[in-house]
């Protein structure tokens, strides 16, 4: 067969020298050998790199595992900080073993009237004898709204006066306490509770109270056994609507039921988390919260010591 090439004026066989180098020149590549070369070279310089970048790498996925445990322990002990800081003066209690911390919340507090507006008009709060109605100085309304004082539609708050966590100044055994019926606002509100005796040793030297909020009396934090697994610890937070302690007083007193309770923190490391100094202070307490964590994998560890103030003045 012929081919013609224009402007040439050639005429060539396929078979012709001509086309065989041709075919030869455009056909030409690598052969087995050098493909094998050219692997072990790559697998070389692949396995140098990875030598090298392996720390780097290693590094930087314990960086962000020791982030996300740091993150989540900041926040839970700064979320308990702001709940302690909250408690009644002298109510903060530890368990013998230190796993368990407690305390009587409170939503707000006030001044009480001292004397009366008009004699007999029973305006102020008396001590050392029945009393079933006082006046507090400013206007409930005026409060923001999670703080104004309820007695109404099945929130019946609590009142206490001078708790000095011990004797007849001791909330929870309601020795200081009373359950509002109702709430009268003005610019003196005026709160009624079923008759009660105050002490007259409770008599507040500032004249103020405090208010329990009626759904929650106690709170405690709890670092125990995880209830979905056996094998780990877990932090919770558990409260109570009624005035008892929760954390155990003798290390033979198991520690109280987390069934349904919210968890904080998972993979804690339950070792004596909570310490507090309230009985060597007079006016002031010191809550020390020393929080560990581990990663899921338990391959990492955090550890994070977090002081709360909490005032004990009455």
């Amino acid at each position: 067969m012929n081919h013609y090439y224009p402007g040439k004026g050639l005429k060539r066989h396929l078979g012709s020298p001509f086309f065989t180098h041709a075919i030869r020149n455009g056909a030409r590549g690598f052969t087995l050998v050098e493909l094998i070369l050219v692997i072990v070279i790559l697998g070389v310089i692949g396995g140098m790199v990875s030598v090298f970048m392996r720390s780097p790498i290693d590094a930087y996925f314990a960086s962000a595992r020791r982030s996300a445990l740091t993150d989540l322990a900041d926040t839970t002990v700064r979320r308990m900080a702001r709940d302690i800081q909250r408690a009644l003066p002298n109510s903060v209690n530890t368990s013998t073993d230190k796993n368990c911390i407690e305390f009587i919340p409170t939503k707000t507090g006030g001044r009480y009237r001292t004397s009366e507006i008009v004699a007999g008009d029973d305006k102020s709060l008396r001590f050392g004898a029945a009393e079933t109605t006082f006046n507090m100085l400013g206007n409930n309304n005026d409060l923001p709204a999670d703080q104004r004082i309820k007695a109404a539609a099945g929130e019946f708050d609590l009142i206490a006066v001078t708790n000095l966590g011990y004797g007849v100044g001791d909330a929870y055994t309601g020795a200081n306490t009373a359950v509002l019926s109702n709430v009268t606002n003005g610019t003196e509100t005026q709160l009624e509770f079923a008759s009660v005796n105050f002490d007259v040793a409770l008599e507040s030297p500032s004249s103020r109270f405090q208010v329990i909020p009626s759904g929650e009396k106690v709170v405690a934090y709890v670092c125990t056994t995880d209830t979905a697994d056996n094998t780990k610890n877990s932090l919770y937070r558990i409260s109570s609507n009624t005035l008892a302690h929760l954390c155990p007083v003798s290390p033979s007193t198991t520690l109280p039921s987390v069934s349904g309770a919210a968890i904080i923190a998972k993979n804690v490391i339950c070792s004596s988390p909570f310490d507090y100094s309230g009985s060597d202070l007079q006016r002031n307490a010191l809550v020390n919260m020393r929080l560990s964590l581990k990663d899921s994998s338990g391959t990492e560890t955090v550890t994070l010591q977090h002081e709360v103030h909490v005032s004990n003045t009455p």
